[in-house]
């Protein structure tokens, strides 16, 4: 068994680690541990972006789960609007707000109620539209 076979089977059970093996051992992709790496929206974000340098549409259903890293991936791998992750995105206050502002770079009307549930964001929203 292979040092790369023997850590696929220890780890099978960890993205992080698998990623983690794949960007400082193996500094590339790594095929075998793609569907396990694919099942955290974090670690499939983070293999999108370090290993792979481009969209990585077999994860993209697992990283459409998670406001933080569907608003991360559409900023750094589509560079911008990603229309299947926005219900997602909208749905939290913090990376609506970021979404609005870096990704559409202008109102977000249908996430505004989600935004308007921190004061701080709100303002912020507001003053950069004018509101």
């Amino acid at each position: 068994m292979t040092d790369k076979e023997l850590f696929l089977e220890r780890h099978k059970d960890s993205p992080k680690d698998l990623f983690r093996y794949a960007f400082h051992v193996i500094k590339g992709r790594w095929l075998e541990a793609e569907s396990v790496i694919m099942t955290s929206p974090e670690y499939a974000y983070y293999y999108s972006r370090y290993i792979t340098g481009e969209r990585w549409p077999e994860a993209e259903p697992t990283i459409i789960k998670n406001a933080t890293y569907a608003y991360t991936y559409s900023r750094d791998m589509i560079k911008g609007r990603w229309p299947e992750a926005e219900p997602t995105i909208m749905a939290d206050k913090e990376y609506a707000y970021h979404y609005a502002l870096s990704i559409i770079n202008g109102r977000w009307p249908e996430a505004e109620p989600t935004i308007m549930k921190d004061d701080d964001y709100w303002r912020h929203y507001k003053s950069h539209f004018k509101l």
